[in-house]
């Protein structure tokens, strides 16, 4: 295909699948049972952070997530006792265990007592087109708090080479705003030109199929290289294109 006729076939794909009917199967369903900005924004990013393995776990795993901090997640970070922390215990989601959890909600307290939010948290260091560096210096924000080392590895830091592929889907779904019902639009400081695609595998294989990524390793490199490409197709909302990339590889084993 050239440009023009992969840009189209593409863009097919992206209205198929962005599409509301797909939010039941998605981890983006949990956000979706809040209208609080802030509880929209705090579950997603809880639900974002543990999002790889099953679906289906990620989903139920998030669901108890909510359920143990009440089903208002703001609320509980913003006025938790210790008691409450300690009702915690026991959640786990493969390597994402309750003390990570607690940091976590100590974290988010932090930021919102103290940093005006998460929304201003990442967009206070974002650039035109890139979100990359605003993720790394989100995470020494978020981890200015106490915490054990063992915590860390569930942010992701772009400059140490990660794709960082959990907080770029989870930017996606607060900052577009295409009025499709799936992603929520609600962060209006930061441009859906500045968004990276979520690069995974799926979304990686379908690409280098497509000739818009050559390298193999799913990495910030391969995510630089496949920007470029999506930039080149959209480049106001070269995100939108990880409909079509995930969809293509997890619904139609392209």
């Amino acid at each position: 295909m050239n440009k023009n006729e992969l840009k189209e076939f593409l863009d097919e794909k992206v209205l198929l699948y962005n599409n509301p009917k797909f939010i039941d199967s998605d981890p983006i369903q949990i956000p979706h049972q809040f209208t609080l900005k802030e509880d929209i924004e705090i579950s997603g990013f809880l639900t974002a952070t543990i999002a790889w393995g099953n679906r289906k776990m990620i989903i139920n795993n998030s669901q108890r997530m909510m359920q143990k901090m009440g089903n208002s997640p703001y609320d509980f970070v913003m006025s938790h006792s210790e008691t409450q922390l300690e009702s915690l215990e026991g959640f786990v989601h493969r390597t994402f265990n309750s003390d990570d959890f607690i940091t976590f909600i100590k974290s988010l307290e932090h930021i919102y007592t103290n940093h005006n939010g998460l929304e201003m948290a990442f967009a206070k260091n974002q650039q035109v087109t890139s979100m990359q560096f605003s993720i790394a210096e989100f995470k020494k924000l978020f981890f200015e708090m106490p915490h054990q080392h063992r915590t860390t590895k569930h942010v992701s830091d772009p400059i140490q080479g990660s794709a960082a592929k959990r907080i770029n889907m989870f930017l996606r779904w607060m900052c577009r705003n295409d009025k499709a019902g799936v992603d929520f639009g609600i962060w209006k400081s930061i441009s859906p030109a500045a968004l990276s695609c979520p690069l995974d595998v799926h979304s990686g294989n379908v690409a280098r199929k497509l000739g818009l990524l050559t390298r193999k390793q799913n990495d910030a490199r391969a995510l630089a290289e496949l920007d470029s490409a999506l930039r080149l197709l959209d480049a106001n909302d070269p995100v939108k294109y990880d409909f079509a990339l995930f969809g293509l590889g997890v619904f139609e084993g392209f």
